[in-house]
């Protein structure tokens, strides 16, 4: 058996038995390298070596977690809060409801949009802006999986069409650049049409989640909301100097191309301003940290996963066993390698590391099947972004779950994973093989 396939059937299987997610990816980087004819050291050796690749982003998460923190002692959150449940106004009429959950929704989706190009931070919004809301969405009996389905549907889908910001680093620099690189001859216009029906099948996920899946009602224990983010007096200079350390922290964040700067100088505006002189400093970023822990350890064991797994050498070995399974069936031949692809990138976490591992064998083996540059694009492109909404180890996923687990309701396997799995990840997998078929 195929140490790739093993070891992510078997991290998935630990998490979905809710193993810690750190624990299941730890045993399963072990399995990986001893299945895949490294010894016992030499495994120790690269799962150690990849931890590092997973620190920048466990030292971001941690300090975005103190300046969330920070951000709901200085009364800019509880202010949020009012003026959300204010539009519902004093008869919380059905129609009132409604009316308020759809503009939330569309104003959540619609930062996730904006995070991959127009203000491109990425996950960074998630931990300050959606914890504030978990009142409002509490009194609104929104289910926070379909939030969660909201929130991956942006992270995802944007960076899959649009080629701006996140969207052009993913579609011209690394997939142009890795489909050309095994001599495909793409140029830069086939690539964001071709990837066009593959997000349709994103478009008919987000649909199912909002109308069918998640639509009913779902109550939350408010106490663990309120002792999360406990309401503050409305002081006027403290709301002042929170919408300061805001655009401190985007303006840095945008000129350093960090968040870890980003969020340390928001943090520590506030720590200099008297902003947070009820709360000790050192409180607030304790209490950021153990929020977010978790997430960012599960970033550091992720990256030493997959350099296990790369190291096995037998991501090429599974994808090349596909030709002698095919035969000449070009059908079937799109399907294994989107399915490849799906268990390749459950296992890394992310679409973006994913596509110079699989384009070096997948160019040559698509276009030996005889399928076109539009069709070869959309298979590779979809093959990366399958398993990024559903993996355990994704920021798509890890990301929503940091800011929707802020009072230990959310869990990241039951109410992240699972969700985005089901409405994304199948639908992708369908509307992907289409385009291979029809382009």
């Amino acid at each position: 058996m195929n140490a790739v396939v093993i070891a992510v059937c078997l991290m998935l299987g630990l998490s979905f038995a809710r193993v810690n997610v750190v624990i299941a990816l730890t045993i399963s980087a072990l399995i990986a390298g001893l299945i895949g004819g490294l010894d016992l050291q030499q495994t120790i050796d690269a799962f150690n070596t990849g931890l590092g690749g997973g620190a920048q982003i466990a030292l971001s998460y941690a300090l975005l977690g103190a300046f969330a923190v920070a951000l709901s002692h200085s009364g800019l959150t509880t202010l949020i809060s009012r003026k959300v449940i204010s539009q519902l106004g004093q008869k919380q009429t059905s129609s009132n409801i409604k009316r308020v959950r759809w503009l939330l929704l569309l104003a959540i989706l619609a930062m996730a949009i904006s995070s991959q190009n127009i203000l491109p931070i990425h996950i960074a919004f998630i931990p300050i802006l959606i914890p504030p809301l978990l009142h409002v969405m509490s009194k609104l009996r929104m289910d926070r999986r379909l939030v969660t389905c909201v929130l991956t549907f942006g992270l995802v889908t944007t960076y899959m069409i649009l080629p701006i910001g996140f969207g052009g680093i993913f579609l011209n620099d690394i997939l142009l650049a890795n489909l050309n690189s095994n001599n495909l001859h793409a140029v830069r216009e086939q690539v964001a049409p071709a990837m066009l029906i593959p997000a349709m099948g994103m478009i008919f996920g987000l649909l199912v989640a909002v109308f069918f899946s998640y639509r009913k009602p779902r109550d939350y224990k408010e106490e663990q909301i309120l002792a999360a983010e406990p309401e503050e007096k409305l002081n006027p200079r403290n709301i002042s100097i929170a919408l300061i350390a805001i655009v401190s922290t985007l303006v840095v964040q945008l000129y350093t191309d960090s968040m870890i700067f980003g969020a340390l100088v928001g943090f520590i505006i506030f720590s200099f301003s008297g902003a947070l002189k009820h709360v000790a400093d050192q409180d607030i970023f304790n209490q950021g940290v153990r929020m977010m822990a978790s997430i960012g350890f599960i970033m550091i064991a992720a990256a030493g996963f997959a350099a296990v797994v790369k190291e096995t050498g037998d991501v090429g070995s599974l994808v090349s066993s596909l030709s002698d399974m095919i035969g000449d069936n070009q059908a079937l031949a799109a399907f294994l390698m989107l399915l490849v692809g799906l268990l390749i990138t459950m296992g890394i976490g992310s679409s973006f590391s994913t596509i110079p591992i699989i384009a070096t064998i997948y160019v040559p083996l698509a276009i030996s099947f005889g399928f076109s540059i539009p069709a070869t694009i959309a298979l590779v492109g979809t093959a990366a972004a399958l398993g990024d909404a559903g993996s355990p180890a994704s920021d798509s996923t890890l990301g929503p779950t940091a800011g929707l687990n802020a009072d230990g309701q959310h869990d990241h396997i039951r109410d992240s994973v699972i969700p985005t799995f089901i409405h994304y990840n199948i639908p992708l997998l369908v509307f992907g093989w289409i385009a291979a078929m029809v382009l």
